[in-house]
């Protein structure tokens, strides 16, 4: 794999948080663009893609902490597997706006919102 690393910064973006997911998807820059309009995520830093589109990694900042995306690479070992249950939580101080902002963008609604 011979990509281009580029960033915003023109150096390696600072890792924010404490735990940091790293999600592997089918179309990590397509994702990218999309956490950015629902989220409000700021892209950080990529490998360019590869001659089919995929890119080994995407760097992102949302709401004060780091998420990192992938494509999957089968050839290399990194199938798409299905996923094997887990939740991620975003602590927000104004959900009306970020859900408004989520929903508006696309984002499927599994449940109202509602204190808990």
């Amino acid at each position: 794999m011979d990509q281009k690393y580029t960033s915003t910064t023109g150096e390696r973006p600072r890792v924010l948080g404490g735990v940091v997911p790293y999600l592997q998807l089918d179309g990590a820059i397509k994702a990218a663009a999309f956490y950015g309009r629902a989220l409000g995520a700021t892209e950080e830093a990529r490998y360019e893609p590869d001659d089919k589109g995929r890119t080994m990694h995407v760097h992102l900042h949302v709401n004060g902490s780091s998420v990192m995306l992938s494509d999957a690479y089968p050839e290399h070992g990194f199938p798409l597997e299905k996923p094997q249950s887990f939740t991620m939580h975003l602590v927000v101080d104004d959900i009306d706006a970020w859900w408004a902002r989520a929903v508006g963008a696309g984002m499927a609604v599994v449940m109202p919102v509602e204190r808990m």
